[in-house]
């Protein structure tokens, strides 16, 4: 396969000092979107003694951040969706860098330059890998990372339908060291219900982009009947994931190898026999689900139209009530990642051309679980 090519790589990339700083609200909201309801209120006073916390911001001045990723060293690596910019996060100021433009990326709505991870061997072979909209498809890449330089881009798996809305996108390494991929059905339902099709799936890989071994179809497809999902976390062996329903229903669902999720057919919990309901659903109102993350015993989500941070119990295969957080106080919220001291890393997504930026957006928040 012929390389990506990439722009502005290494040490000629913009480099701007942050400090973690206290983190004052951010308005976002726009028609309304993410204000509290009584009960939502009610529920965060009565938590107030365990809710999570905004301690400081990472980083400001960011465009439509989508993955994040950390690096053995306590770093990470950042993307932008419509700048095609990887950027590497380092060091206690919180030094941002360039580390590669991706001229091929093409941004339209949902597209471009969307999840990123990092290798499990890392140390030995210095590889990230990043999802990619392309002119003809969506498509992961890996590439060498070697200090503050992306090498060229190599991709492993092509032909991911890619359309304007519905791309997936999110990468994360298992526990078994294989590449997990969510993708969406690219404004064609059917595909998500075609095992032929890599459309509307979670795939499992390896780092080379062959059908991972023990896959339930031999084929990359781990599980499939999905709209578009938006993401990936691993709560011990367990995988689960954020999904975007249409008109009326997110979900949160268990992910089993194999399994129908049933979209198109179901949208939330329909009893059929044939397919898997989720663990939990909201109105589209109330989420509009992104990244997904686990920390403390809990599946953390971010939440995009809902403008919220949600906080769910998990306890073996099950997820408990959810609760809500930060309610419209820093608008669309894109991705959450757990950092290697604990913490909470969760990115805003105002500048996504949904959203209302406030001065200083896009930011990366400090969040105590």
């Amino acid at each position: 396969m012929v390389p990506l090519a990439l722009a502005g790589c290494g040490q000629g990339g913009n480099e701007v000092e942050y400090d973690v700083s206290p983190s004052p609200s951010a308005a976002g909201s726009q028609d309304g979107a993410g204000s509290p309801s009584a009960t939502e209120k009610a529920t965060e006073e009565a938590t107030a003694s365990a809710r999570p916390r905004v301690v400081g911001t990472v980083a400001t001045g960011l465009e439509a951040p989508w993955g994040l990723a950390f690096l053995p060293d306590g770093d990470a690596l950042v993307t932008e969706r419509d700048s095609g910019r990887v950027l590497r996060i380092s060091g206690p100021r919180h030094r941002v860098t360039e580390v590669g433009t991706i001229d091929e990326v093409v941004p339209e709505g949902e597209a471009g330059l969307l999840g990123v991870a990092v290798s499990p061997d890392f140390a030995d072979d210095a590889r990230v890998f990043l999802y990619v909209t392309t002119a003809e498809d969506n498509r992961v890449v890996r590439a060498t990372l070697r200090g503050d330089t992306l090498g060229d881009l190599e991709p492993i798996l092509t032909g991911i339908p890619s359309d304007f809305i519905h791309d997936g996108g999110r990468l994360l390494f298992g526990p078994d060291d294989y590449l997990y991929v969510s993708t969406g059905d690219a404004n064609e339902s059917a595909r998500a219900q075609d095992r032929d099709s890599l459309g509307g799936k979670i795939l499992r890989i390896t780092t080379d982009g062959d059908p991972a071994p023990g896959n339930p179809f031999g084929s990359p497809v781990w599980s499939w009947g999905h709209r578009n999902v938006q993401g990936l976390a691993f709560a011990g062996d367990q995988l689960w994931a954020s999904e975007f329903g249409a008109n009326e229903f997110d979900e949160l669902n268990r992910i089993e190898a194999g399994a129908n999720y049933g979209w198109p057919e179901v949208e939330g919990t329909g009893g059929e026999p044939d397919f898997v309901d989720p663990q939990a659903t909201w109105t589209t109102a109330e989420a509009s689900p992104s990244g997904l993350a686990y920390a403390a015993g809990h599946l953390w989500m971010a939440a995009l139209r809902g403008e919220r941070l949600w906080r769910i119990p998990v306890e073996g295969d099950r997820a408990g009530e959810p609760q809500s957080f930060l309610v419209g106080r820093y608008g669309r919220m894109r991705t959450i990642a757990v950092a290697p001291d604990g913490m909470l890393w969760l990115t805003t997504s105002n500048r996504d051309g949904r959203g209302t930026p406030a001065e200083g957006d896009d930011r990366i928040l400090l969040v105590r679980p």
